[in-house]
C-alpha cells in the first residue's frame, strides 16, 4: 500500500530528525497543523472515547474515500493525531481497516515515546474509524 503524499512528507521530515527532541518538536508542529474544530464538530458524538484527554473524530466518506478532521486539548495527543490523520487521508474502506498503526509509528521513529495510555488513545482512534469503515 502507498503512502498518502502527506505521509510521506512526515516520513521524511521524521526519518531527518536526529533524536527525540527534534522529535518531539515535529510532533507539536504536525499538530499546529490540523484545522481546528469547530464547536458543532465538537460534540459528545463525534469524542472519541478510551482516551486519556479529550479527543475528537469527524469523518466524511467521498466517492469511496474517507476524509478526517480530529482536535485534541494534548499537544503530544494532537501531533499524534495530525499524523495518524496524514496518513489514513484518502484511504478506502478496505484500506483503513487494514492500515497497521504500530507499524506506521515505528517508521516514524515515535513508537518508543508511545506510553500505555497514548498507545490506547490512539488505538480508540484507529477503532472508531474502523468501526466508521464498516458502517457501525
Amino acid at each position: 500500500m502507498s503512502l498518502p503524499m502527506h505521509a510521506q512528507d512526515a516520513l521524511s521530515s521524521f526519518e531527518q530528525a536526529a533524536g527525540w527532541e527534534q522529535r518531539a518538536r515535529l510532533l507539536m508542529q504536525w499538530g499546529e497543523r490540523l484545522a481546528p474544530l469547530n464547536d458543532a464538530e465538537k460534540s459528545d458524538a463525534n469524542r472519541v472515547h478510551g482516551c486519556e484527554s479529550q479527543v475528537w473524530l469527524v469523518a466524511e466518506l467521498r466517492d469511496g474515500q474517507w476524509h478526517f478532521k480530529g482536535a485534541s486539548d494534548a499537544r503530544i495527543i494532537r501531533g499524534l493525531l495530525a499524523l495518524l490523520l496524514v496518513r489514513v487521508e484518502g484511504l478506502s474502506n478496505a484500506e483503513l481497516l487494514q492500515l497497521d498503526l504500530p507499524a506506521w509509528f515505528n517508521q516514524l521513529g515515535l513508537a518508543r515515546q508511545l506510553s500505555p495510555s497514548r498507545s490506547n488513545g490512539l488505538n480508540a482512534v484507529l477503532q472508531r474509524m474502523a468501526q466508521l469503515a464498516a458502517g457501525t
